[in-house]
């Protein structure tokens, strides 16, 4: 005999209940004036059906003389309130009656109250049934699924979405609204099924939308309106692959943008070039560059052979694999010649991308290290939280050992990329949550969002020096 054929005349009765309108002991005023609503109901039930509601009702327990416990929830929507506990008392819920907008609603209240089993369910019923409202509506479906722990369905949903249809994400009538960070990560996409100059487009687009009061005409452009779009893309265009594009999309499309180019282009090299190419794009193939050792590598801790073997690292080469592509490392940071103060980091540091971070141990033959390829930033001002982390899947640790034998080494990639870099204004460069932490003059080194530990213990170690290089494509260098 199947007994789950009784739980519905249970749940029935249980709706009852809850309707009941002479044997409640609490009452419950949602909302806010003018929008106020108020809710019977048993506090037996709430206390054991509702984490959120347990701990409101231990704080307002009944009182002797059979007064009602009255509990106020004054940020929840009176009718989302009333679908969450229809829920709570009966256990079953209808979806298909609301639409994609309401379910969220309800999402987030369910959230709220702590109702787990609800808060899975309703997250597969919006990606089984209202996939395309989702990506219509990216942004917000971003924004909500991590801004809360408990949303992993819709930040796999979120993840998927970015990493095998970003193009999707493109043509959405919300494009314009993502952050900056997420267009970074989409650009980023192996799988980006569109030209360069369409990337190139849509980065405009979404610059200019970013300050509705440009000039429509790019004739009409000030100094601070370019130096507006610039700041406004600025984490874009180290992803941009310029030598992908013809010599006449880079005349037409690229060319009357001169403005918002950053120093590190080298833009005369760039227009050199493509003066000197016939209108064809090189799609598969980029202009020859220098090789590792051509490069000057201005390091008092790191040799041309350490180079070698982080850019295969960058580039994720085995070990024995030949180099493909070279890089110029930039010295951007020295604390024997700047200082090894926090402070002096983040003002030379921040807002500069792809950085190998190099660190020599005191007293000891141990070299540290770390590359992000996203920018450092100073972060809030406040105590430490889980906004200041940023996340990237390409950033990675290690450590040399010997200085005999440069291949004995350890490296370890992130694992957990949301808390793969620290931005904060009271640290130095950190990887993870103290995976490799600098502080100044002294750090530490644990194993929480990385794959490895890096060093053998995990006391503070103390910095005899360290560097920060800016590894850029020896390509932009050469062209």
């Amino acid at each position: 005999m199947d007994d789950n054929k009784l739980l519905p005349k249970l749940s029935q009765n249980l709706l009852e209940i809850l309707n009941d309108e002479e044997y409640y002991d609490v009452t419950i005023e949602v909302g806010n004036d003018p929008y106020i609503k108020i809710f019977r109901a048993h506090m037996v039930i709430l206390y054991y059906r509702s984490t959120y509601l347990r701990r409101m009702l231990s704080t307002n327990k009944k009182k002797s003389d059979g007064t009602l416990v009255h509990i106020k929830l004054p940020n929840v929507l009176p009718e989302a309130f009333q679908i969450i506990l229809g829920y709570i008392y009966s256990g079953k819920i209808s979806l298909n009656e609301y639409d994609a907008s309401d379910i969220i609603r309800i999402l987030l209240t369910g959230s709220e109250f702590g109702l787990h089993e609800l808060i899975t369910y309703i997250q597969s019923f919006l990606i089984e049934t209202k996939t395309n409202w989702m990506e219509q509506n990216f942004n917000l479906i971003y924004q909500i699924s991590f801004g809360n722990d408990s949303f992993l369905e819709l930040q796999n949903f979120c993840t998927n979405l970015i990493t095998k249809n970003p193009n999707k994400i493109f043509k959405s009538p919300n494009f314009s609204s993502i952050p900056e960070k997420l267009l970074v990560l989409i650009i980023q996409s192996e799988n980006l099924q569109m030209s360069e100059i369409q990337v190139w487009e849509y980065v405009l687009k979404w610059g200019y939308a970013q300050n509705p009061e440009f000039p429509s005409d790019l004739t009409n452009f000030s100094k601070e309106d370019f130096k507006t779009l610039k700041n406004n893309i600025r984490q874009c265009i180290p992803f941009i692959k310029f030598h992908n594009l013809t010599s006449r999309e880079f005349s037409d499309k690229v060319l009357p943008y001169r403005k918002v180019l950053p120093k590190e282009l080298l833009y005369d090299d760039l227009l050199k070039y493509f003066m000197n190419l016939d209108s064809q794009p090189i799609k598969d193939s980029k202009p020859p560059c220098t090789t590792i050792k051509e490069i000057n590598i201005d390091s008092k801790i790191i040799t041309i052979q350490h180079a070698k073997i982080i850019i295969k690292w960058i580039d994720r080469l085995n070990i024995i694999d030949e180099i493909k592509n070279a890089y110029k490392f930039k010295l951007l940071f020295r604390g024997s010649r700047d200082g090894f103060t926090r402070e002096k980091f983040h003002e030379i540091c921040d807002n500069k991308f792809h950085t190998i971070t190099i660190i020599k141990v005191k007293d000891s033959n141990e070299i540290l290290g770390g590359y992000n390829p996203i920018a450092w930033e100073s972060g809030g001002y406040d105590a430490i939280c889980e906004k200041d982390y940023k996340s990237t899947k390409d950033s990675f640790i290690f450590s040399f050992n010997n200085n005999d034998n440069i291949e004995i080494y350890t490296l370890s990639r992130v694992k957990y990329e949301k808390f793969a870099i620290l931005n904060h204004y009271n640290s130095g460069p950190v990887f993870g949550i103290g995976d490799l932490a600098l502080f100044g003059d002294f750090g530490n080194c644990y194993n929480n969002n990385y794959e490895k530990q890096i060093r053998e213990t995990t006391d503070i170690f103390f910095v005899e020096e360290y560097e920060i290089f800016q590894i850029i494509p020896a390509d932009w260098f050469t062209l």
